[in-house]
């Protein structure tokens, strides 16, 4: 779906007029707010119910526009925007003027991408600035992949939903620490680390943790509201049918392998064997669990190679910690 010219031209005077935007990208729809009017970014926090020290990411319309939203650009991070940008990459650099302390969580970084979507480009240009978002959803609940997600779960909230069509990437950016002399990936997403490796020629580590704080770094994050447990591939159908046979209204995320096998559980869903087709997925796939009235899902992590790393990420923090009720 390619959204309407005057649907694009009333989302950037949303912008302009300090409201938010629900928009889509290749990965997820974020919530956006002009990145340089600190009472929007504060809306989007307020929106969201998201800690205030969680950085937002500011989304431009090209790698051109880098140096006015940071303060120095790097030889490895422009090495990067030129290769991965438009695309699912996040940059976290040395914040330059542009940008408020609001939008950035109290932290002299930014992060910063160009999106690979023709509609939050063509918002992009219209709107002229820089749009600071996160994906359109609760704070740690399962992102949006759809405009309908994001009308569910946020309503009235939102000022207006620009409606792209479905999420092609499914799985949020990658983004990667370029303060330093040596890069580090802090949340694996659509950019795999092994292209990222051979952009670079160099190993590149990937960090659960960091000293730069970044989106999607929560213990229980991209969360359903039923539980989430991981096991083993081959325990996943003995550990589903145990479950629902002491009470439990079981979902089932079952393996490529066991594709067809019958499982007595409450609603169970076929992953796909392709890593993209899995990532682009995913969410709707918890989504769905979620709808059918699952209380507690049971999966299991895919290799963790490709898009299974971010695969195996988003998983774990599903699985993580659940709040206090």
């Amino acid at each position: 779906m390619t959204a309407r010219n005057s649907d694009i031209e009333k989302a950037a005077g949303v912008l302009r007029a300090g409201g938010l935007v629900a928009f889509p990208t290749e990965t997820v729809y974020g919530l956006g707010a002009n990145a340089e009017d600190s009472a929007a970014v504060a809306r989007v926090f307020q929106v969201k119910a998201r800690p205030t020290s969680h950085p937002l990411i500011v989304h431009i319309g090209g790698a051109e526009q880098l140096g006015e939203w940071v303060e120095d650009v790097p030889a490895t991070a422009r090495l990067l925007a030129e290769r991965f940008w438009p695309g699912p990459l996040t940059l976290v650099l040395r914040r330059g003027g542009r940008v408020s302390l609001d939008a950035t969580g109290g932290l002299e970084t930014v992060a910063v991408r160009v999106p690979d979507h023709p509609v939050a480009l063509a918002l992009l240009s219209a709107f002229g600035g820089g749009v600071a978002a996160p994906s359109a959803n609760r704070f740690g609940s399962v992102s949006p992949t759809t405009a309908n997600h994001v009308r569910v779960e946020l309503g009235d909230a939102v000022d207006f939903v620009l409606d792209g069509g479905p999420c092609q990437v499914g799985v949020e950016s990658t983004i990667v620490d370029a303060t330093g002399e040596v890069p580090s990936v802090l949340r694996p997403g659509g950019v795999t680390r092994e292209d990222l490796e051979a952009a670079l020629g160099r190993r590149i580590a990937v960090h659960s943790t960091s000293r730069v704080r970044v989106p999607g770094q929560h213990p229980s994050h991209y969360a359903p509201r039923a539980r989430v447990v991981l096991v083993e591939p081959e325990k996943v159908i003995a550990e589903a049918e145990l479950a629902q046979e002491v009470g439990h209204q079981v979902g089932v995320l079952l393996p490529p392998s066991f594709s067809g096998a019958q499982v007595k559980a409450h609603a169970v869903v076929a992953v796909p064997g392709s890593m993209a087709a899995y990532a682009r997925g995913l969410y709707g796939f918890l989504r769905e669990l979620d709808q059918r009235g699952c209380d507690l899902i049971v999966a299991s992590l895919p290799v963790e190679e490709g898009l299974g790393l971010a695969i195996a990420n988003r998983l774990r923090r599903a699985a993580g910690p659940r709040p206090r009720e």
